[in-house]
């Protein structure tokens, strides 16, 4: 049988067109000299703009073992009303009743992640993120302690790299809640879990109080306006290594070169409804002048401020200086690519 153009145009992309767009994609890298300098433009991962990158994900829940949690992964259309833009709903209901199953000891999960990108013509495809330092989502949050999970191509395979989905309406735990019982509906954890999954202590990428290293400088900042959208970044080198939700030692780095997966959990173990609206999750050194536009039209008067560092190319030069170079640089246009590269060595 012959694939037929409809087979090869078919969502989620096939094995033809995966290659077909890997290619492209390094083949413009390579032929702009990308990775001799810093990127400056964004790395989509996951863009729910387009329903396709709903079915590429897959969603889990303790329903797997018995449990009575649920996970939906929702396509959700534009609404020019509100100006919101057409996203992913991520909801369900988070239950920890117990199974009749005597192995079962802990439900109240759920989550979602994409699906393995498949293979391509030289074998399984991975995101590159190596080139880049954080990990972007501009989300809506209904301010749930929401965990995101990147798993790579690493020996142990269930390995997890871990970090808390902070948010402008993010619910802070106090410490008293971890060490010790408490009526509060979000003291759920007893001191013997807690021991257990942080043998070392709370990783502060994992804390319900946010670090200022991740989140308070205006390089990695949380902010959102009126409209409820948000945009966070998070540091690929603030990510803690974790198996089946216990941090374990040692700690290691993430793989950036070999990103299997990228998804959202939520593992607080609260009773309820939850509801939390993603709209793209990409690989960013910083907001770009570019991105601006989109983020003031989608998060409002409170949006993401445009990083210095980009804006500069890290040269530590005023950005009227590098203005300046980009017009005698549009003056005397010079070529690209290869030949541009040859023209520097000779």
């Amino acid at each position: 049988m012959f694939p037929t153009a409809r087979c090869l145009s078919a969502k989620p992309a096939g094995f033809f067109k995966r290659s077909a767009d890997e290619l492209g994609r390094l083949s413009r890298i390579a032929w702009n000299t990308e990775t001799l300098h810093t990127p400056t433009k964004p790395y989509n991962l996951l863009d729910f703009e387009d329903d396709s990158a709903i079915t590429g994900c897959k969603t889990m829940a303790d329903r797997a073992v018995g449990g009575f949690s649920t996970a939906n992964l929702d396509y959700i259309p534009a609404d020019s009303s509100t100006g919101s833009p057409a996203h992913a709903r991520f909801h369900g209901n988070i239950s920890t009743k117990l199974p009749d199953n005597w192995r079962v000891e802990r439900t109240g999960y759920a989550a979602f992640r994409n699906q393995d990108r498949g293979i391509w013509i030289f074998g399984r495809l991975y995101w590159d993120l190596d080139p880049y330092t954080y990990l972007a989502l501009r989300i809506k949050s209904d301010g749930r302690r929401y965990t995101v999970n990147i798993q790579t191509d690493s020996i142990v395979e269930t390995d997890i790299h871990q970090h808390r989905l902070y948010t402008r309406h993010h619910h802070v735990r106090s410490s008293d809640d971890y060490l010790s019982p408490s009526s509060s509906p979000q003291a759920v954890e007893s001191p013997g879990i807690v021991a257990e999954k942080y043998p070392n202590g709370i990783p502060p990428s994992l804390s319900d109080v946010p670090p200022p290293t991740t989140i308070m400088s205006s390089s990695s900042a949380t902010s959102s306006g009126s409209t409820g959208w948000e945009t966070i970044l998070l540091p690929f080198n603030s990510f803690v290594r974790t198996n089946y939700g216990l941090v374990v030692e040692p700690q290691t780095s993430i793989i950036r070169q070999r990103v299997k997966s990228i998804g959202i959990g939520l593992t607080d173990r609260v009773e309820g409804p939850y509801d939390l609206r993603i709209h793209r999750i990409w690989a960013t050194n910083g907001m770009s002048e570019g991105e601006l536009e989109e983020e003031q039209r989608i998060c409002g008067a409170n949006a993401l401020p445009l990083d210095e560092g980009v804006r500069t190319g890290w040269t530590g030069k005023p950005a009227e200086t590098i203005e300046n170079l980009q017009e005698n640089k549009d003056k005397n246009p010079k070529a690209k690519g290869l030949k541009g590269l040859r023209d520097e060595w000779d």
